[in-house]
């Protein structure tokens, strides 16, 4: 019998605010330099979709914060596992920004959104141990692995893992890059089983490259010369082309590296449940990877997609599309036991990660 790492409960939270890509007409957008290049907003927002497939996305109300998406995912996953709270060993609590309020761009760190959200749901247990995980996008993913690597010592039976993020607070109106950014949370509780079989997280690979690629995602100011404290805003930036070709170049490679790792094939692969920052990128993953095993046809139904109404959550997305898919959620897709699901995302750092997960 060996000690494996099973997801026993899920919840998620989208804001009730839709902004869909009509929304943003009032807006008036700059390049980097300060500069306009000649394109009207309708023209902007036309090019936007054709390139990113995002129609609308959600944004969470002005009294809310991180830490209170991702309390409201972690009482839903409490509920759909009907655990008892005080038995969780870990909170893990995946983001960028901390908690930022309305109106602002100054995040706050202290405490950590894991401390707010054992706070929020009134856990006592002084051995519920809570801590944030910084790691761009696929800080969820990381943090999945963290707590596989937890139970796998025996230092834990069960670990709450959250992503959560309110991107919506450092979106500089002028850069049309911000109309991508969306808030949400999702959350997970995985519980130690013994098995003769492998079930569970069986594989994981992770890569960050930073030598060249540590500022394609950074804090800037607007590019609004004339914008209003331009200097002490700072804003989430990137270098969008210099992204696509990396991730097209490397995201494939090591999900390949994970599922041969995992001691499968790409035919045994159910699922790959991936980050969503654009739809364009995603489905060149999708073709790359599957070329890298000289197919040509990609399943219709292998990367579930729910960018065009979520737009990117960062570290939530992954999380929500999972719980999505559990519950029934997202019609044509659905879990059965025995299926092998690829979990991988890709973000700021530059980092990668994936896992394989058996049902």
């Amino acid at each position: 019998m060996s000690t494996y790492s099973k997801i026993v409960g899920s919840g998620s939270y989208i804001p009730e605010i839709e902004v869909k890509n009509e929304d943003f007409l009032k807006n008036i957008f700059y390049n980097t330099d300060g500069s306009h290049n000649g394109e009207t907003t309708p023209e902007v927002l036309e090019k936007f979709y054709n390139i990113t497939g995002i129609q609308e996305r959600r944004y969470a109300r002005e009294d809310q914060k991180a830490s209170d998406l991702a309390f409201i995912a972690a009482s839903r996953a409490l509920e759909s596992s009907g655990i008892d709270k005080e038995s969780l060993d870990y909170i893990l609590v995946a983001h960028n920004f901390g908690d930022v309020s309305a109106n602002t761009v100054a995040p706050q760190l202290m405490p950590s959104l894991a401390a707010r959200v054992k706070h929020l749901l009134k856990i006592e247990n002084p051995k519920t141990v809570a801590y944030d995980i910084l790691f761009g996008c696929p800080g969820w993913v990381q943090a999945m692995i963290q707590a596989n690597y937890f139970i796998k010592s025996g230092d834990a039976k069960r670990v709450m893992i959250i992503g959560s993020e309110t991107l919506s607070r450092v979106c500089d109106p002028h850069d049309r890059d911000s109309m991508i950014y969306s808030d949400g949370a999702g959350a997970t509780i995985l519980e130690a089983v013994e098995s003769e079989n492998e079930t569970g997280i069986i594989a994981h690979s992770v890569r960050t490259d930073t030598l060249n690629e540590a500022y394609f995602l950074w804090s800037g100011a607007s590019h609004n010369p004339d914008f209003q404290n331009r200097d002490r805003d700072f804003y989430i930036k990137m270098h969008g082309h210099k992204i696509y070709e990396y991730v097209i170049s490397n995201v494939p490679q090591l999900v390949k590296e994970c599922i041969e790792k995992a001691g499968l094939g790409l035919k045994d692969i159910k699922k790959v449940l991936i980050h969503q920052a654009n739809e364009k990128m995603d489905e060149a993953i999708a073709k790359r990877l599957f070329r890298l095993y000289g197919e040509r046809q990609v399943p219709d139904d292998i990367m579930p997609m729910i960018i065009k109404k979520m737009g990117n959550n960062s570290v939530a997305t992954v999380p929500i599309l999972y719980d999505m898919i559990t519950k029934g959620e997202l019609e044509g897709h659905h879990f059965t036991k025995g299926d092998h699901v690829v979990f991988a995302s890709v973000g700021a750092g530059m980092s990668i990660n994936a896992f394989v997960y058996q049902f």
